[in-house]
């Protein structure tokens, strides 16, 4: 019993977080902003080729 009380006070130790530190929003790279203009434009041309297929019905 008193090996359950002593595992009761210690086990939940670890479990106190620390304080939460809030992420800093890094800057956004060119390399970013590349991938970024690919997918908008693959995105708009998948876009464009649904309509042609959809008004082809």
């Amino acid at each position: 019993m008193k090996r359950l009380l002593i595992l009761a006070l210690f086990l939940p130790l670890p479990a106190f977080a620390a304080g939460f530190d809030r992420p800093i929003p890094q800057p956004q790279t060119q390399a970013a902003e590349f991938w970024f203009l690919i997918g908008s434009i693959g995105l708009i041309v998948a876009l464009a080729a649904v309509q042609v297929l959809v008004s082809r019905r």
